[in-house]
This record gives C-alpha cells, sequence and structure tokens, in this order.
C-alpha cells in the first residue's frame, strides 16, 4: 500500500516556512535551503540571547566610567570604593543615575572616593 504525504509532515513542513516567512530568495522559497536558514537561525538567536547581556553590560560600564572621568575617577577605584562603602548598586542601575540623575551619582562618586581614602589611611 501507497503511503500518502501525511497530515503532519505537512504541518511540520508549513511550520517551518512560516518561520522562513520574511526571507528573501531561497531561504524562504526551497525546502532545503528553508530548513538549512531555519535551523541556523535558531543557533543564531540562542547564541545572541547570552551576547545580548555581554553587549548590555558593556554598555553600562562604558557609560559608567564616562560618568567617573567626569569626576575625576577611574572607573576600577570607583567600583572599589562602592565595596569598601558598602553600596551594592549594579552596573545598570548606576548607568541610569549617571544619565538621569547626575546629583545622586556626584554623592555616591563621593561616598566611593571618601571609602577608598579611608581604607588607604
Amino acid at each position: 500500500m501507497r503511503v500518502k504525504y501525511s497530515k503532519a509532515a505537512r504541518r511540520k513542513k508549513n511550520r517551518i516556512f512560516r518561520e522562513a516567512k520574511g526571507s528573501v530568495g531561497g531561504r524562504g522559497r526551497l525546502w532545503r535551503t528553508v530548513q538549512e536558514h531555519v535551523r541556523r537561525s535558531r543557533a543564531y538567536a540562542f547564541r545572541d540571547r547570552r551576547v545580548r547581556k555581554r553587549d548590555f553590560r558593556q554598555l553600562w560600564i562604558t557609560r559608567v566610567t564616562a560618568a567617573c572621568r567626569i569626576r575625576g575617577l577611574r572607573y576600577s577605584a570607583f567600583i572599589h570604593g562602592l565595596k569598601l562603602a558598602g553600596i551594592e548598586l549594579n552596573r545598570k542601575m548606576l548607568s541610569e543615575l549617571a544619565i538621569h540623575n547626575p546629583t545622586v551619582f556626584d554623592e555616591i562618586a563621593a561616598a566611593a572616593t571618601a571609602a577608598v581614602q579611608k581604607s588607604a589611611a
């Protein structure tokens, strides 16, 4: 008995084609190419969900560094001072404060500087 193209196989194929929707050329039309394209796109999506976290942390550190330099501090000394002062703010919050509330950031920087000077003495 001949086995026909089953409903499940057609559903699977349509699901993968839907996922490739919007892709240009064969990447959205040809079955083998679509499969390859979708597989690669899933791999990139998995990888880049982690890379996004790295990129944002790097951005926050760059912003905090710039804010520290304006106030005559080095980033590493600032972070060390925060640890000594017992201020537990993450880099995201520090960068937001540096942008939106510079006066509060000035107070935090002063506290960090004081803590570093106190530990050195």
